[in-house]
């Protein structure tokens, strides 16, 4: 029996409850968009197949969450945060299920897209749900909490598969859930909160746009996967990244114009409209771009630059998100006493520094050279996304919550696959085997944190409404 949902928040013990589901949720969806890629040499191995093929396994589950995020948020606000998240879960349990029994690459990857389509159900309503679960005045301390998950879950996937593929075989990495996905259901299905408000029910989701919003995503994370990672790489590869990116652009053109004029249409252009969302929209992409860029390129800077172990590089990483872990509950304590775009600039400002001076590194750094640019990287983040994650949330009416929680996790993604597009047209330019790749990748990520640091800036100018 799901708990009753008091006039603001729950109460404390059944929120404890409740944002433990929360938590376990969101850590093993964010977790398997990153853990399999170490195990990829394993599977092509396995599975007697191309290693080239094998990366669909990691694309069919980043193409599904994708696509789907938006209309999966925009379905609970219709019948509830609490159902989606829920069928979610279940979904993804069963794919991992599928995944840990396949026996050819096609059926792994059939799970693993089925896996995407239940992160996507946990992902898009995820922060909707802490919004219902926090009292107004602490919603900022739920976001915090949620943030500092999601950030330290992208970060760990290859630790944790380095740690299960060292004792375990690849399908292991996917048994992981069975147990985990279990325990959320049941006490899911107990202390979840129910929406109190919800979208008007005669506003119903068109299934063409649900294909059209499908195709335009995978189109887009298709063509510029194929124009970043193979542009140069193989002849021919460009003139099909680019149709498929145009294909993209032009599903996505007849696929916004239908939503022109919608009261609450499935891509949220109303949400987009509003000027503080949008700016915090812009932030998240150029902010989760910024950290991609430096997650692919420090490890190649470390091993090959440097000539780091892989446990004294993992180890020097570890500074990041341990950074984050520091700051993101006092970032959590800061929401309503300071405007969120003040925080978010400011830790952006310490993102972009500490960037720059890991670019600069000296030709022989010290261990503790890199710890403390690491770990500023990690408080600036951390200051950032807790605020900005809020913005976003808070900012829309209670009965558009699902939309503002799939475009959060929609720019996430987004920022992510730019940055690790970059970072390939990067590699292309500039060699990583003489260090120079790293350093302007490193220089680009900076540059990226900059922007970001000012489109959160821009939002101070911004009245915003607090709807919580």
């Amino acid at each position: 029996m799901s708990s009753a949902l008091p006039m603001d928040g729950l109460d404390p013990p059944m929120r404890g409850r409740a944002m433990l589901v929360i938590i376990l949720g969101i850590a093993v969806a964010v977790l398997d968009g990153t853990i399999v890629n170490l195990a990829l040499p394993d599977i092509a191995r396995e599975l007697q197949t191309d290693p080239a093929r094998a990366i669909w396994v990691v694309n069919a589950y980043q193409i599904a969450t994708l696509g789907m995020l938006i209309p999966l948020a925009s379905l609970g606000d219709r019948i509830g945060y609490r159902r989606v998240y829920l069928v979610g879960m279940a979904l993804f349990a069963a794919s991992s299920l599928l995944a840990m029994l396949a026996t050819s690459l096609s059926t792994l990857i059939a799970a693993r897209a089925l896996q995407g389509l239940g992160a996507a159900g946990l992902m898009s309503v995820n922060s909707a749900l802490v919004r219902l679960i926090y009292p107004r005045d602490r919603i900022g301390r739920g976001m915090a909490i949620n943030s500092m998950v999601v950030a330290t879950s992208s970060v760990a996937g290859p630790t944790i598969a380095a740690g299960i593929l060292s004792v375990a075989s690849w399908q292991w990495l996917f048994a992981l859930n069975l147990p985990l996905g279990a325990l959320v259901l049941v006490l899911g299905a107990r202390a979840l909160p129910v929406n109190q408000v919800k979208a008007s029910p005669d506003q119903r989701i068109s299934l063409v746009d649900v294909v059209l919003n499908v195709l335009m995503f995978t189109l887009v994370f298709v063509g510029v996967d194929r124009l970043g990672v193979r542009s140069g790489a193989e002849q021919g590869a460009s003139p099909l990244a680019w149709a498929l990116l145009l294909g993209g652009v032009a599903v996505g053109f007849v696929y916004l114009r239908r939503m022109r004029g919608q009261t609450a249409p499935l891509f949220p252009l109303d949400l987009l409209r509003m000027p503080v969302f949008a700016l915090s929209m812009g932030t998240s992409v150029c902010a989760f771009s910024a950290q991609m860029l430096s997650f692919i390129a420090l490890p190649f800077l470390l091993l090959d630059t440097y000539g780091r172990t892989h446990f004294e590089a993992g180890l020097l990483i570890t500074a990041w998100p341990l950074g984050i872990v520091l700051m993101a509950p006092i970032a959590g304590r800061l929401i309503g006493r300071y405007p969120d775009g003040w925080l978010g600039g400011i830790g952006l400002a310490l993102l972009a520094t500490g960037l720059a001076a890991l670019a600069l590194l000296p030709s022989h750094p010290t261990n503790f050279d890199i710890v403390w640019r690491m770990g500023l990287c990690g408080l600036g983040f951390g200051l950032f996304q807790s605020p900005n994650n809020h913005t976003i949330v808070t900012t829309p009416p209670p009965h558009r919550s699902g939309a503002a929680s799939g475009m959060l996790g929609t720019a996430r993604l987004t920022g992510q696959t730019v940055g690790a597009v970059m970072l390939a047209a990067t590699f292309s330019i500039w060699s990583p085997h003489d260090g120079k790749g790293q350093v302007v990748a490193l220089a680009i990520a900076s540059c990226c944190a900059a922007i970001a640091a000012v489109c959160s800036t821009l939002r101070i100018r911004e009245t915003r409404p607090l709807s919580a």
